[in-house]
């Protein structure tokens, strides 16, 4: 199945850019552009793309703002943040409103086109720099003390319980399957019970979760 893209960016070359290094990808069709937050919303919803690429900041409607609006809908498309930096201060803002991972602006044509592939095949694009920054982002915020050792969350089951911890730590499912030596299609079976038995998109959020409900701690 061809995978369908809208790119969102106020800047004219950032959209042709991207456009052309994703047109020339198999499997991947750009569906359409926006300009700014409003556009994007309204373009979502006519187009229903797979993935949105969307810029941070831009006039009108930051990414931010879109991207909370966007995932909210029915049948919502998943959205891939695309910011300068790295260390930018709002990446944390991003995934915590729905986006399943960033991408640099700079990335490569292999880089982009992986990261469209990997999130609108349900994963999240987490590296371990982002997990940490989720690290440092909820430490600094403080919270609700840790729950005592060995406390399950909701309705997960032990073991459920600590795929998702592994998940906030940024492991991958081969990693974790080989931390609990277990087979990889094991776990996929409880990743896929943790985010159902939660009412969450994708892993990015399971993360996000595990740390707000102090199931995992910064060190």
């Amino acid at each position: 199945m061809t995978i369908r893209v809208l790119i969102v960016d106020d800047q004219a070359m950032v959209r042709e850019g991207f456009s052309v290094l994703l047109n020339a990808q198999p499997g991947i069709e750009v569906a359409g552009e926006a300009v700014d937050g409003r556009q994007a919303i309204e373009r979502s919803a006519a187009l229903r793309p797979d993935v949105v690429l969307m810029d941070i900041r831009m006039p009108e409607l930051n990414g931010i703002e879109a991207t909370r609006r966007i995932v909210s809908a029915d049948h919502a498309p998943r959205v891939l943040v695309l910011t300068t930096f790295d260390l930018d201060e709002y990446v944390y803002q991003a995934l915590r409103a729905g986006a399943s991972g960033f991408l640099l602006k700079d990335a490569s044509a292999r880089q982009l086109a992986d990261g469209v592939r990997v999130v609108a095949a349900g994963e999240a694009l987490l590296a371990p720099t982002v997990t940490k920054r989720l690290i440092v982002e909820f430490a600094r915020r403080g919270g609700p003390p840790a729950p005592p050792a060995g406390v399950r969350v909701g309705e997960l089951t032990e073991r459920e319980t600590e795929v998702l911890a592994l998940i906030a730590h940024g492991l991958s499912n081969a990693e974790i399957a080989d931390r609990l030596l277990v087979a990889e299609s094991t776990v996929k079976t409880h990743v896929s019970r943790v985010l159902v038995k939660l009412g969450l998109r994708d892993r990015t959020q399971a993360a996000i979760f595990a740390y707000e409900a102090r199931l995992v701690t910064p060190s």
